[in-house]
């Protein structure tokens, strides 16, 4: 039946979203407010540098640098760019991994009162040219592996000044001597760490920066008031536009995760950064949250497996922020026997839906906690997470952070106040991580928050009694098959029950007759063939009539984010540009060919999928997976399945639509 009309109350209405109950959730040690001071977000590295200077800061490929040593690094690249004119409000570029480089830049673009500008260092021309003019960048920072995309799109942008730095810069002395053996292992090795430069370049070299210039004190700023951040995201409109972060809002952030982990210790944590710090997810989670409890945060340039356990091995970190296909990854690797996990005690995973099964295998093997949080570029990034000592509800997103306010809103009418407790509606969040708005207000304010202040975070969500909240799915994904609404994520899940699927993506496709069609990606497992009729047969079994995909695209791989969630809104265009045309690829399950399929069908059982290498790379943005499907992938047509289908995994109990995560 048609979606029915909500019941609204104004605002929350008390014993509701305005009592916030989630703060009954709270574990001991968790602050039910937060009381955020108005520093500049240099203030962290600062009392760190005071608090434990001969703590290691940063730990990177056997270089350690103490918060000493990096302050001190920090304060004199922050001259150095003075005297390349950078300013109050000048933006500065980074376009660098994971590497110490990232983190001296970053908070010396902000002691001279700059805004850091996050891009991805495996952005295409196309992409980097649009950001670059955009936010008319006045320096870039970049690895010698990425001159030659900013090189040609330097002029296009009105960059003045590029400095270019090499991963081998920051190696220990002896390993940096290696690379210059005239051997083949050390010529490979050169080749993956470093990359020549045109005789002609103009540059300059941040090493030599560094080592030339003096230092300087913090800029005077308004903490709430000045941007610190340029953030790219996607947002709730598609377009990539940069989202304004505070000094405020990522210094409130930091404190809100801090406050999350009461049992963290000042001085003695160790976070294993394999999230991108360019990321928001990764710059919280990672830098500055690591920061704020001086901890050492130990650098990886690119998710590798085995560097992720050697650095397991030698660091034993105790804080590992991720996504669910790294944490995959590790406990389904074979290698995993010869390593000790058991230092890892608290993890916070986001960007896509934590797996029970993959939740369970982690700490069976750590000992630790691995929780479900949310967050969202504009909210710097995090607003919700599981307690990770305290009542977790699986497949629920948890509570707001302490000093976070919720509410669910009328998707179609937000104005219209907040639905009643456990009807789906938009979640809508405020708080002192919200940020400050779109660089040049492309986006009017209307569209980005509600009257009474609330960001608008594009997602449908459900709150239960207990103040949890479960998201079911994007609001401009939502598809209208019919009248009726589709959420994608309910029937994705259902998808990868089946033997054999890595991956799934389900979107609406343009239909003159039902508004929407249903079609489904489907992404077999390394080695596995899927059958489509299968996949919708079983889709059949357990979904209502008109959630069931009508159209099954069997395919190699999908576009991701930096973070490796699947951009359905780059399928959606691709799928709206096929409708009306035979696409090869594109396999509509027939009546018949269901009856035959169902005839033939061998028995049900269970299946555990292997995890997926690529999925976890591009989740630390190890690959060019910045939202656009690889050419090969695009193109290349699938071989013809086989008769017989594949077998599936034995279904769960259906779960009603406002269940779904």
């Amino acid at each position: 039946m048609p979606a029915r009309p909500r019941k609204t109350t104004a605002g929350g209405s008390p014993g509701s979203y305005a009592a916030r109950p989630w703060l009954a959730a709270y574990p001991d040690g968790v602050p039910r407010e937060l009381e955020v001071p108005a520093v500049p977000l240099t203030r962290l590295l600062d009392d760190a540098a005071v608090a434990f200077p001969g703590q290691s800061a940063i730990s990177f490929l056997g270089t350690r640098i103490s918060y000493r040593e990096l302050k001190d690094a920090v304060d004199r690249f922050a001259g150095a760019l003075s005297r390349l004119g950078v300013g109050k409000g000048d933006r500065v570029a980074l376009v660098l991994p994971n590497c110490p480089q990232n983190v001296i830049a970053f908070f010396a673009v902000l002691r001279v009162g700059g805004i850091v500008v996050q891009t991805n260092p495996l952005s295409t021309e196309t992409e980097l040219r649009a950001q670059l003019a955009d936010c008319s960048a006045k320096v870039v920072i970049c690895l010698d592996q990425t001159y030659p995309t900013v090189a040609a799109v330097r002029d296009d942008t009105g960059v003045e000044k590029v400095v270019v730095t090499s991963l081998a810069d920051y190696l220990p002395t002896l390993r940096r001597n290696l690379l210059r053996l005239p051997l083949p292992s050390a010529r490979a090795r050169r080749r993956q760490l470093t990359a020549d430069l045109p005789r002609a370049a103009a540059v300059e070299h941040f090493v030599a920066l560094l080592r030339s210039s003096a230092p300087v004190p913090q800029a005077e700023l308004d903490p709430a008031r000045d941007c610190a951040v340029l953030q790219w995201t996607g947002g709730t409109t598609g377009r990539a536009k940069g989202a304004m972060l505070s000094h405020t809002n990522l210094v409130a952030n930091a404190h809100q995760v801090r406050a999350w982990l009461p049992e963290a210790t000042p001085g003695h944590e160790v976070t294993l950064a394999v999230l991108p710090l360019f990321h928001a997810y990764g710059l919280t989670l990672c830098l500055t949250s690591t920061m704020l409890l001086a901890g050492t945060l130990v650098l990886l340039p690119r998710f590798d497996l085995d560097q992720v356990f050697a650095a397991v091995d030698e660091y034993r970190p105790t804080l590992l922020p991720g996504v669910p296909p790294i944490y995959k990854a590790m406990v389904d690797s074979p290698k995993l026997r010869r390593h000790d996990l058991r230092s890892i005690r608290a993890c916070l995973s986001g960007a896509m839906r934590l797996p029970l099964d993959t939740q369970e295998a982690f700490e069976r093997v750590t000992g630790g906690r691995l929780v479900e949080g949310y967050g969202m570029t504009e909210a710097s990034p995090a607003t919700h997470a599981n307690p990770v000592h305290g009542q977790r509800k699986p497949g629920s997103i948890g509570v707001p952070l302490p000093g976070t306010d919720c509410k669910v809103v009328a998707a179609d009418d937000p104005g219209h106040g907040a639905v009643p407790v456990g009807e789906p509606g938009e979640l809508a969040v405020k708080g002192p991580q919200v940020f400050l708005g779109y660089w040049g207000n492309s986006v009017p304010a209307e569209q980005v928050f509600t009257s009474d202040g609330y960001l608008l975070t594009g997602d449908i969500a459900v709150m239960d009694g207990d103040g949890y909240f479960r998201i079911v799915d994007r609001k401009k994904e939502l598809i209208i098959a019919g009248g009726f609404n589709v959420y994608p994520s309910e029937v994705e899940e259902v998808i990868t029950q089946v033997a054999g699927v890595r991956e799934a993506a389900v979107v609406g496709v343009p239909d003159r007759y039902r508004g929407e069609t249903v079609k489904a990606y489907v992404v077999p497992e390394p080695g596995a063939t899927v059958d489509a009729t299968v996949v919708r047969d079983h889709c059949a079994e357990v979904l209502t009539a008109y959630k069931v995909p009508k159209l099954v695209e069997i395919r190699a791989d999908l576009p991701h984010n930096a973070v490796g969630k699947p951009l359905r809104r780059l399928l959606a265009e691709e799928a709206a540009s096929q409708s009306g045309s035979a696409a090869p690829a594109v396999v509509p399950v027939t009546a018949a060919a269901k009856k035959a399929a169902s005839a033939t069908s061998p028995a049900k059982r269970p299946s555990k999928r292997a995890a997926s290498p690529r999925k976890a790379v591009a989740a630390a943005g190890d690959v060019p997976d910045t939202g656009r499907a690889s050419t090969a992938a695009r193109k290349r047509a699938p071989k013809k399945a086989p008769a017989t289908p594949v077998a599936k995994k034995a279904a769960p109990r259906k779960k009603p639509q406002d269940e779904t995560s």
